[in-house]
């Protein structure tokens, strides 16, 4: 385990990596809600949730690459599939994820979102089925093309909308 020390006046605070994953991660759910409300509270929520999905025509590419340079990784089913289950451990998403032996479908199974959470949290789950739908399709496909014109993307089942869990199956176009 790491401890990063900070300075803050005289004082000295020590965060293992967990703590800070943890900061992290809050700031930036924090930051997406924030924003994402006060949007809406200006222009109301159909064009919030517009201008959030655009947002999320970018992140994906951000994230995919970065994760790509990181692990030193090229494109393929495989690099998909290890930088996609990286990125949902980092944010604490609950999952299994499975392939096939011919490395040419992946399956994940989502068993707790933590965006959802948030949604309940906040007592606005009855929006979470549309934030969904809208932001996971495209998140999710553009996942997918990041590693790979070849790759497709289908989001087979839905927390959001009743489901026991969320279902991405992702495989090569034939």
């Amino acid at each position: 385990m790491i401890l990063i020390t900070l300075t803050v006046g005289l004082k000295m605070i020590k965060l293992s990596n967990e703590q800070i994953k943890q900061y992290f991660h809050r700031s930036y759910a924090a930051a997406d809600g924030l924003w994402f409300m006060k949007v809406e509270d200006k222009y109301g929520f159909d064009v919030a949730l517009d201008i959030d999905n655009e947002v999320w025509k970018v992140l994906p590419k951000i994230q995919a690459r970065m994760l790509k340079s990181m692990g030193k990784m090229e494109n393929g089913m495989d690099a998909l599939f290890e930088c996609l289950t990286t990125r949902l451990s980092l944010e604490g998403f609950k999952f299994e994820a499975e392939k096939d032996s011919a490395g040419k479908i992946f399956t994940v199974n989502i068993s707790e979102c933590p965006w959802h959470n948030a949604m309940i949290k906040l007592g606005r789950e009855k929006l979470s089925e549309k934030v969904g739908t809208l932001v996971c399709n495209t998140e999710y496909s553009v996942w997918a093309s990041e590693f790979g014109e070849n790759i497709s993307f289908e989001l087979k089942k839905q927390i959001c909308k009743g489901c026991k869990s969320c279902i991405l199956h992702f495989s090569i176009k034939s």
